[in-house]
């Protein structure tokens, strides 16, 4: 009986999803915006050009910088130092250039035994100690357009004191988001300021979900849901993220997955099959991918680095988010079993609305379904044709319009099938970014189905 109820309630929240699509994520423009990328460890080693234009061939087209409070404040053991300031500037002009944004999440990595107990308590001004290191940032920051948010408390913690989750939520998390938003939007307003919910005390999450629930709005404008998915069981990543769908209702706030991503084991590397094999990885990736690519959310995979260090804090032994499997700080060597997931073709950038789309693993087909708006710009599809398509790829727009690109004759896009006035010249392929890029829709303000399929359409 439990098993049954158990299945009925996952049918429910799996068949929910998909009709759940966000459209709440919209450029200066006002183009549907799909993020993608990797969260940046600021000390994880010099990046350079190279590095981001392997982000872009993997389909980013954001980067989540991952900011150190102690070296941004005055918290015990901290200072504010302008290197890392510059560093930081650094990281965004290099993202700029081959056109990713970036978002920044502050953590509390550097000052001495920081307290989560005496930062909710404030008895020392600590919110003003935050905000100020918050601050040297906005300031920096507010007139860089390539720059669209900040995921302001990264992974709150309850840890010892005595206080219900929920109590914690309503009467600390949310005043002090208010807050934070509050001081935020006096120097850059049209930024968007990223939330996230307490991450619950070891052994006491909730469906292999670590992250409590948020029950109360934070009743403030400009505001992205961004929580954090390390789920491990296949069958509870759609149960999870509808809860996630029904918080993001109630605080009118669009989700990004802030970071996904079960850790890689050391011996996964090694292991085919079983418990900690590549294929289970491979598995719980790709179900974790249709799920959000079902409701149409952004996500951020950690991390975008080498394996210089493990953790060793899990059952398993230890472990890495690291995407790469060599021992540099940046790492080149890929988990392929990972990054082909994580690189699958979508929507990047849509001049109208996506209604639904998804990419099939199997059939090696991205199926989107929209509203075009011509008035809007120019559309972005990221193919990663390199992975996915060695054989050459069709675009299909609608029943009328077809190209394709075969890698065998080195003429980029060929229109094989087209409606009056369709032109070759207003689909841009670019081998380099891995990226489609449509000028203008065959047709204005027409629902569409855009069709990416594997091997060459004849006619």
């Amino acid at each position: 009986m439990k098993n049954t109820l158990y299945l009925l309630l996952l049918f429910l929240a799996t068949n929910t999803l998909e009709s759940q699509i966000k459209h709440g994520l919209r450029d200066d423009l006002g183009r549907h915006v799909i993020p993608r990328g990797f969260v940046i460890i600021t000390d994880a080693g010099d990046f350079k050009s190279e590095d981001f234009v392997r982000m872009v061939r993997m389909g980013a087209n954001y980067q989540v910088v991952r900011l150190e409070l102690g070296r941004l404040s005055n918290f015990p053991g901290a200072k504010l130092e302008e290197s890392y300031l510059n560093q930081l500037e650094e990281l965004v002009t290099l993202g700029k250039k081959v056109g990713i944004k970036t978002v920044f999440k502050m953590t509390v990595y550097g000052v001495d035994k920081f307290s989560w107990e005496e930062f909710w308590l404030n008895k020392k001004d600590e919110h003003s100690t935050y905000i100020n290191a918050w601050k040297e940032v906005w300031n920096r920051f507010k007139n860089e357009e390539f720059v669209v948010g900040y995921d302001v408390v990264n992974e709150p913690r309850k840890l010892t004191m005595d206080i219900s989750y929920n109590e914690l939520t309503s009467n600390y998390l949310i005043p002090v988001y208010q807050k934070i938003i509050d001081e935020s939007h006096k120097i850059n307003p049209d930024k968007k300021i990223l939330i996230q919910s307490i991450f619950m005390n070891k052994g006491e999450g909730i469906d292999n979900n670590q992250y409590a629930e948020i029950t109360k709005s934070v009743n403030r404008e400009n505001i992205v849901f961004s929580p954090h998915i390390y789920q491990n069981k296949e069958d509870l990543v759609a149960p999870v993220m509808n809860r996630f769908d029904k918080e993001s209702a109630m605080l009118n706030a669009p989700i990004l997955i802030g970071e996904w991503g079960f850790p890689t084991f050391a011996t996964t590397d090694t292991t085919l099959v079983g418990n900690l094999g590549q294929y289970k990885y491979r598995e719980l990736y790709i179900k974790t991918a249709e799920v959000f690519d079902k409701m149409g959310v952004g996500s951020i995979k950690a991390w975008f680095s080498g394996n210089s260090k493990m953790q060793n804090f899990m059952a398993g032994g230890p472990s890495t988010w690291a995407i790469f499997s060599d021992k540099n700080a940046v790492g080149t060597t890929e988990r392929k079993y990972i990054t082909d997931i994580i690189a699958r073709p979508y929507p990047q950038i849509i001049a109208g609305t996506i209604n639904s789309f998804m990419f099939d693993f199997a059939t090696r087909t991205l199926d989107v379904h929209l509203k075009t708006d011509n008035s809007k710009g120019a559309s972005q599809i990221f193919i990663g044709a390199n992975r996915h398509y060695p054989d050459g790829f069709s675009i299909l727009c609608g029943e009328d319009v077809v190209l394709v690109y075969n890698p065998l004759k080195n003429v980029g896009l060929e229109l094989v099938k087209g409606i009056e006035n369709t032109s070759i010249s207003n689909f841009i392929w670019n081998e380099n970014y891995q990226q489609l890029t449509i000028l203008k829709w065959p047709e204005n303000n027409a629902n569409l189905n855009l069709k990416i399929v594997p091997g060459i359409y004849k006619n």
